[in-house]
């Protein structure tokens, strides 16, 4: 497992402990309490990332980014979704500009 990619590593963890007893795992205790409630701490790591950033803070932006991909692999799982998804939707995203992307989404 020492060449698996540490996010994919993390991710097979946090689908383990989804399950678990919120009295023991802290992603049981999370998805125990619902997807807002996850949604709600992915949003929480955010905003302390930008201010990590804001204040030129790298190993503060390091952390909370830490903090941020743990969660925001949390609230993937919770949903059923995984990074594989994301990567696809990275790679559909391949060679397009933000600028086209962003305006071929829905309104």
């Amino acid at each position: 497992m020492a060449d698996t990619d540490p996010l994919d590593q993390l991710q097979a963890v946090i689908r383990t402990r989804l399950g678990g007893d919120p009295a023991t795992s802290y992603v049981a205790k999370l998805h125990h309490r619902g997807r807002a409630k996850i949604a709600q701490k992915v949003g929480e790591e955010a905003v302390e990332a930008v201010i990590a950033a804001i204040a030129d803070d790298r190993e503060g932006l390091v952390a909370e980014s830490a903090d941020l991909l743990f969660h925001l692999l949390v609230l993937l799982a919770d949903a059923g979704l995984s990074l594989d998804d994301v990567r696809a939707e990275l790679q559909r995203r391949e060679g397009l500009s933000g600028i086209a992307e962003k305006a071929a989404r829905p309104s």
